[in-house]
């Protein structure tokens, strides 16, 4: 086995990381859209809305709020924007001491429209002071497919991601004031990634590069709510989730002297998620209006590399990444209008964890704003329906990043993707509710 296999993957380790990115709507790779009425507030009641079983995702202590048995089924509708303007991307041939234009295409919007996430919640009261409950979503995930011919492509051209977490969960009401509530989240990802390899001539064809693997791991969360009329405190932690993805790496189309590398191999490559910690507010617990404030903080700065593993006796692959710790704040209201009409509406600021010298086209994340905006139409008292919208303001972002193929070898190849990444996204939220 040819040390150009390892290096193909060191390029494509990076590529990892989307296995849970969402550029477009959450930091890094967080998905936050899990709730339609947290969607038409901007996630500002997460910890302490307890106006749904969907916010058993956000804090199973809510479910003391939820009477009878409640079920909650949704989808949430998310159509992304992005483009890249190549600002003189490069890479490099062996042996000469020069740089030429990668060239090729912008590689169009990479993003299907739209991307649907549904989720689904049920809560039960099983006594007077203990719920149980279910919550079903899909946390991370992203279908990115870049255009033939992307001037990125030496970075990235397909990711196809899916997740599923259960979460079943219990609540307990310790007193008038106090609930408490936890849950196990029992997480499946499947991931599938690609890129392009360079061959040694600049005007020979790419070669390609895929990555695919699965995993099921397990983690916890628990939660606090305190109410002291006309105040709502929730407080809700996440713990880190840790895969070991497990596939197969494949290499493909190298010609001349690299041909010997193309090779397919069985490979794992770990993936820890961040543990999140939430504090809510809430305002207005026995008046028509409603305020909320949430805050949350991401501990991204655990998410130091990515690291490849093949087997074969080929030596780990790593892939600095060096993520720092983000938080987003929101705020928002709700008034009811009449027993059967809510409106809502909401504004939030998400702080991208990627710092500008490891950003890429992979994940080119960016701080983001929220202007949303929803209602609740109680159809009848057993039936009601949510709806929430959602625009995402994403900053600009520069892309300056040099990554090495066949590093240490004299088939050596340097790429420099250089670009000019923006984006922004709309999100459309539509539930149904009932309760017994």
């Amino acid at each position: 086995m040819t040390k150009s296999i390892p290096f193909g993957l060191r390029a494509l380790s990076p590529l990892v990381v989307l296995c849970c990115a969402h550029p477009a709507l959450a930091g890094a790779f967080l998905v936050q859209e899990q709730s339609v009425k947290e969607t038409g507030r901007a996630v500002s009641g997460a910890a302490v809305a307890a106006d749904g079983p969907a916010s058993i995702y956000f804090n199973p202590a809510s479910m003391t709020e939820l009477e009878g048995v409640q079920v909650e089924a949704a989808s949430q509708f998310l159509f992304l924007s992005a483009s890249q303007e190549d600002q003189g991307s490069t890479r490099g041939v062996p042996g000469l001491p020069l740089q030429v234009p990668t060239g090729g295409n912008n590689g169009g919007n990479p993003f299907p429209q739209p991307l649907v996430a549904p989720s689904g919640a049920i809560s039960a009261q099983l006594s007077d002071n203990v719920w149980a409950g279910l919550s079903v979503n899909s946390p991370f995930g992203l279908i990115a497919d870049y255009d033939d011919g992307f001037f990125g492509r030496y970075d990235t051209l397909r990711a196809d991601v899916f997740t599923v977490n259960v979460q079943p969960s219990l609540a307990v009401k310790l007193g008038d004031n106090v609930s408490v509530g936890a849950g196990v989240d029992v997480q499946y990802i499947d991931v599938e990634l690609t890129n392009a390899v360079p061959n040694l001539a600049p005007t020979a064809p790419d070669g390609f590069a895929r990555v695919k693997g699965d995993d099921i791991s397990v983690g916890w969360n628990a939660g606090i709510m305190v109410e002291l009329e006309p105040v709502r405190i929730g407080a809700h932690y996440r713990s880190q989730v840790k895969h070991n993805l497990e596939g197969t790496f494949d290499l493909s189309g190298l010609l001349g002297p690299l041909e010997g590398s193309n090779a397919s191999v069985d490979a794992t490559a770990p993936l820890t998620l961040p543990d999140i910690a939430t504090v809510s507010v809430l305002f207005g617990t026995d008046t028509p209006w409603r305020v909320f404030g949430t805050w949350r903080y991401y501990n991204w700065s655990d998410f130091k590399e990515i690291a490849i593993y093949p087997e074969g006796g080929v030596p780990p692959q790593i892939s600095e990444q060096n993520y720092k710790d983000s938080w987003s704040m929101s705020l928002g209201g709700e008034y009811d209008v009449s027993d059967k009409l809510t409106l809502r509406a909401g504004t939030a600021f998400d702080q991208s964890p990627i710092t500008d010298a490891f950003r890429s086209a992979r994940v080119p994340d960016a701080d983001r704003v929220w202007a949303s905006a929803g209602l609740t139409y109680n159809m009848s008292k057993t039936f009601s329906a949510n709806l929430g919208y959602s625009h995402v303001f994403v900053d600009d972002a520069p892309l300056d990043r040099t990554d090495a193929f066949f590093e240490g070898t004299p088939a050596e190849i340097s790429t420099t993707i250089r670009s000019a990444s923006s984006g922004d996204a709309d999100i459309l939220a539509f539930s149904v509710g009932a309760r017994f």
